[in-house]
């Protein structure tokens, strides 16, 4: 469907994207940013579904978080945090633009698929960027990919140097270089 879809970054960096989506399925509602009509913030609650090589997003017919993407498809979403302070699987961020499905026999696969209510919104990421931050040992541990750059590896520890870029190649979940290429 899109070219920098779910399936496209997890071709580019399989053991980066099974985390981010363990990371997902810990909790059934995480948090989705849109822009209103002004441009200022709206963040509002957001089932997400991973199927078919594509992240969803669905919504209720005329939701405000709809009309925003159907005006803006730009978007931020956040994983749920869970409780207490601890998460010990870290913090997940995507970006990207949502690109509406119209289609009324595709809106009726998904609905039959996910024994989703109609009238519904669905829309489907294109991504352009995954976030993944972590704490290894001493180090905040940022870890981000873009479709242009790959991945990109930070670490900053609890002191005033600056952060830490890990070189390619040895910094990443798999060991691969910016654009999915093995590590040599």
């Amino acid at each position: 469907m899109t070219t920098n879809n779910w399936a496209a970054f997890e071709k580019a960096q399989p053991e980066f994207a099974a985390a981010v989506r363990a990371r997902f399925a810990q909790f059934p509602h995480h948090v989705l940013a849109t822009l209103r009509k002004d441009g200022s913030p709206r963040v509002a609650g957001l089932n997400v579904d991973f199927r078919g090589g594509e992240l969803w997003l669905g919504m209720m017919p005329g939701s405000l978080k709809a009309k925003d993407l159907q005006r803006d498809p730009r978007f931020a979403l956040h994983t749920n945090p869970g409780e207490g302070e601890t998460m010990p699987d870290g913090d997940v961020r995507i970006s990207g633009r949502a690109v509406e499905v119209v289609d009324p026999p595709e809106l009726h696969r998904y609905a039959e698929e996910t024994e989703s209510p109609h009238p519904f919104h669905l829309f489907h990421a294109d991504l352009t960027e995954v976030v993944h931050i972590g704490v290894e040992g001493d180090d905040l541990v940022v870890r981000s990919w873009t479709p242009a750059r790959g991945v990109r590896t930070l670490r900053r520890g609890n002191d005033d140097e600056p952060p830490r870029e890990d070189p390619p190649g040895g910094g990443g979940p798999s060991g691969e270089q910016p654009g999915g290429q093995p590590a040599s």
